[in-house]
């Protein structure tokens, strides 16, 4: 295959976090994994360990983590047994040296580390100040650090202070902490953000995703919601706020180290994208026996399932729109009314649900915060939940009644592509089970859309073929200023995808619309040369709206547009009109997304690298946004 080439804020927030206690390896340990996160986006780096003669050292370094370790390497660290280590994306400060983490305690006995945000700091540091206390940083992080070392001198060891400090915090975080009169200790918090423990062998592992520790433990441990881990090299301990011991769940990572690899593509985003035919055909396997769809996942929803009369789907961004491909699987195949609702906008417009409602929510990470606190709104007004996810043990999917993962393995590039067709392929299968449930398909229709539905790995492999073409496109359109996207139905969402892939990395200005709408005011856009893509439906539909956007099409060109078409190979009635045709392999109208979608994937990525962008870390994005 060719290589493819809020103080308080909303911010988008997904800090890298290691944690480690067991050999003298740590340095090794913590800079191996922040290298795994380092898709996550960030800003600075650094490092805090307690050496073998018992001192507390720390090292921090404004930008790449390739800063950070360039500084190691002049002078070196002393290593020790025990650390922990960050990555920042800048909320409160910029990115300096003396705003990186760690952040020390007024002794310099204790060093901590926090992703997201204390939305209280400013209340919490006017108190410590009139209590003598000095700062260095402008980060709501040194707050919590001399707050957790004032704590830690009142007693009880560093897990009791540690419980007696997040009491006091308001927000959303992750705190990682080690004091050098723990020497073989290092204890997290977490609330509203993401914080993993990976268990070892003589030894133990913290991290904001699995990635931090894989290449040594598949073994993972989820932490729950306003809980509390302390973690030595023979033991883990878990408590709530207060104290009280707690049960954790302990999973097996589903893939190894080398998954978060490049491999030898040229970007992750690359990878990913070469990846899809698999990502799908992993959502698939074990789900379909006989015809039929197979999801003990949904055990969980019990009875419930056949009561539901209604369904809301819930997510943001790319997420969103494999929701509203989902939307229309629903209606048809299960004939029940779907609504397709932005997550962070949920809960604000004071949606009517009742115990017969069913909300979906949607979330790569699992961790998406305004998709997180939507899935609780639901939860307290009695609705039936049911997440679809690609991280094991993510928040998400622990508090919904029901989860679908999506096991399209971890993707590290920024901008979603396979975790997208992953999403509707898991929404489709969802949508078939449910027509079953309710009885409003046969089993001949549902064994035949399932036949369509395992033909598309094979068909997202021949979609990839077209990369060369696609790599030619964007070189020669590297200069524009705007594209516009266009589609209708099915198509509709795709356009929106397609335009927010453009903008996410090629910083230009793109936009998709739904065809029928260009002669409500959109068409005001077209000038001679202005480039839009079409996603054209298959003529072969009895419902097609072929003919419609086709004369979309001739509309435009008449203004002088310049068409790029993605269409159905085969389609005469495009090659007149479009200056370009993309062809996609035959399909069924509501399979047509999820090849349709992969060549606007390409334009978007190769684009972007015409414009000496990187694509796997794009500007002011992170991968998760943890911070409502």
């Amino acid at each position: 295959m060719p290589q493819l080439r809020e103080p308080p804020c909303k911010i988008e927030s997904m800090c890298g976090i290691v944690g480690y206690v067991g050999r003298p390896k740590s340095l090794e340990v913590l800079l191996g994994g922040l290298r795994r996160l380092e898709y996550r986006g960030y800003d600075s780096a650094g490092v805090a360990i307690i050496t073998e003669e018992g001192d507390l050292v720390t090292r921090k370094r404004a930008g790449k983590l390739s800063v950070l370790v360039d500084d190691l390497a002049a002078e070196a660290l002393t290593d020790g047994s025990t650390g922990i280590g960050h990555t920042r994306w800048a909320t409160h400060g910029g990115p300096t040296d003396v705003n990186a983490h760690p952040h020390l305690s007024r002794d310099g006995k204790l060093a901590l580390i926090h992703n997201g945000i204390i939305e209280n700091f400013a209340e919490l540091k006017a108190e410590l100040l009139a209590d003598g206390y000095t700062f260095e940083s402008e980060t709501d992080t040194e707050v919590a650090a001399k707050l957790l070392g004032r704590e830690y001198e009142a007693g009880g060891g560093l897990a009791a202070a540690l419980g007696r400090v997040v009491v006091r915090l308001e927000g959303a975080f992750t705190l990682l902490a080690l004091h050098r009169d723990e020497p073989l200790v290092v204890v997290g918090a977490r609330r509203n953000s993401p914080l993993v423990i990976g268990l070892g062998d003589g030894e133990n592992f913290l991290g904001s995703d699995v990635a931090a520790f894989v290449e040594h433990t598949r073994r993972a441990v989820a932490i729950g919601q306003d809980q509390i881990v302390t973690i030595t090299p023979d033991s883990v301990t878990v408590t709530d706020f207060f104290g009280t011991d707690v049960e954790a769940q302990e999973f097996q990572v589903s893939w190894d180290a080398s998954a978060a690899e490049k491999g030898g593509w040229s970007s992750f985003m690359a990878k990913e994208i070469s990846e899809q035919p698999e990502a799908v055909a992993n959502t698939l396997r074990t789900r379909i026996h006989d015809d039929r769809v197979v999801l003990p996942d949904l055990a969980g929803l019990g009875e419930k399932l056949a009561d539901i009369d209604r369904i809301v789907i819930i997510a943001c961004g790319t997420a969103s729109y494999a929701g509203m491909l989902g939307k229309y699987a629903l209606e048809k195949w299960a004939r029940i009314p779907v609504e397709v609702q932005l997550s962070h906008e949920f809960r604000y417009s004071e949606p009517v649900l009742t115990p017969r409602t069913l909300v979906v929510s949607i979330s790569q990470s699992g961790e998406t915060m305004d998709t997180l606190m939507a899935v609780k709104y639901a939860i307290d007004a009695g609705a039936a939940t049911l997440s679809i996810c690609n991280t094991q043990g993510a928040t998400i999917a622990r508090e919904s009644d029901a989860v679908i993962y999506t096991h399209a393995g971890p993707e590290v590039a920024v901008a979603s592509t396979k975790a997208f067709v992953a999403q509707i392929a898991a929404l489709y299968l969802f949508g078939l089970h449910l027509a079953e449930v309710r009885g409003t398909l046969s089993g001949d229709e549902i064994a035949g859309a399932l036949d369509e539905l395992s033909s598309i790995p094979g068909k997202l492999e021949q979609v990839l073929l077209t990369s060369t073409r696609i790599q030619e496109l964007a070189k020669w359109m590297s200069d524009s200023r705007a594209v516009l996207f266009l589609g209708r139905h099915v198509g509709y969402p795709v356009a929106l995808e397609g335009a927010l892939k453009l903008k996410e990395l090629a910083y230009i200005h793109a936009e998709g619309f739904a065809a029928g709408e260009l002669k409500h005011g959109p068409i005001a856009l077209i000038e001679p040369g202005q480039p839009v893509f079409v996603v054209v439906p298959s003529p072969r539909d009895p419902n097609s709206l072929h003919a419609k956007v086709v004369s979309n099409i001739q509309e435009i060109r008449a203004r002088g547009a310049r068409i790029l078409a993605v269409a159905e190979q085969g389609d005469a009635a495009v090659l007149p009109f479009a200056d370009e045709v993309i062809p996609i392999p035959l399909a069924g109208a509501l399979f047509e997304p999820l090849l349709a979608v992969v060549p606007l994937q390409i334009f978007a990525m190769e684009l972007a690298t015409a414009k000496g962008l990187d694509v796997d870390q794009p500007r002011n994005l992170a991968k998760s946004v943890t911070v409502e």
